[in-house]
């Protein structure tokens, strides 16, 4: 005769599968693949370790950028060889305020990327990561890692205050680590510093150390990193009203150049300051004046 499972048995199956169901449910959702094909441009986020399409960048075109005309055939080469899968260093774009760094990333970034298209070569993508997400770019370098694509991997205003260590992780990526930087991922960085730090910050350390130099050396260390430094600097006023004048036609704003370039001398003189940005709120502000939508004009028949 066989013999009857005791009830306590049943009891505690159904109980472990209980706290299993409860378990799984607690769990994190198991992460999605991204679709790195269906968009050139991504914002990353560490949580949810997603990256979010950007279906329209925000970027001016290459011949509005006046001024700046070594340092754009610096990056355009450099990206066009880590495009080619040749070898190409970091880039590190600092200097002046409103002189156009990002706006260049952004340019060179659909410049090369359409030469790719056009020889049917898988896409050079864009992914943004924001200063207070450095800490999980070794994460970001994993889900790149193994794509067929190409990425600039690209941090605006980049910059690390005193007490701030997350400068660790980027250094490990960008030379340093064990797996290093993928062949197929390049960093480029904006900043308005050179060494990515305040200059009180490096002599106050100098003066409480006990060997000065050796106090700044790691934080300096990390500049180092990037193989190429391009400097932009303050515009001269020549510079500044082609600036203006390129985007005057560039949009056909219907004014006259005497009358807008006496008007954007007075808006620079305003403002204390003569540059890219600048030039760009006059000639929205001239726009808004004059009824004209700054739309990109019509590809011509």
């Amino acid at each position: 005769m066989a013999k009857k499972k005791p009830e306590s048995t049943d009891r505690d199956r159904a109980t472990l599968e209980r706290i299993a169901a409860a378990l799984d449910r607690l769990a994190p959702p198991a992460a999605v693949a991204p679709d790195l094909a269906g968009a050139d441009a991504f914002i990353w986020h560490p949580a949810g370790s997603r990256l979010a399409p950007v279906l329209h960048v925000n970027r001016v075109d290459m011949s509005l950028l006046k001024g700046i005309d070594r340092v754009r055939d610096m990056l355009v080469e450099n990206t066009a060889r880590f495009a080619r899968g040749l070898p190409a260093n970091n880039a590190l774009l600092w200097g002046a305020r409103g002189m156009g760094k990002s706006s260049l990333v952004k340019a060179v970034h659909a410049s090369v990327g359409a030469d790719m298209k056009r020889n049917a070569k898988s896409g050079l993508k864009l992914v943004e990561i924001h200063r207070e997400e450095i800490e999980s770019l070794p994460e970001l370098m994993t889900i790149l890692r193994g794509s067929p694509h190409r990425f600039i991997v690209f941090c605006d205003d980049l910059s690390f205050a005193a007490e701030d260590t997350t400068y660790k992780s980027l250094k490990a990526v960008l030379e340093g680590g064990i797996e290093g930087r993928p062949d197929n991922v390049i960093f480029y960085a904006t900043s308005n510093r050179r060494h990515l730090m305040p200059r009180e910050m490096m002599e106050n350390e100098r003066s409480t150390a006990i060997n000065p130099g050796e106090a700044v050396e790691e934080r300096v260390s990390l500049s180092d990193r990037f193989g190429l430094w391009l400097g932009f600097h303050r515009c001269s006023q020549d510079e500044y009203l082609a600036m203006v004048d390129s985007y005057v036609a560039h949009y056909r704003i219907p004014a006259k150049p005497e009358t807008t370039r006496a008007e954007a001398l007075e808006w620079a003189t305003t403002r204390g300051a003569r540059s890219g940005r600048v030039a760009w709120q006059y000639v929205q502000d001239l726009a808004g004046r004059l009824g004209v939508p700054l739309r990109e004009p019509a590809a011509p028949r």
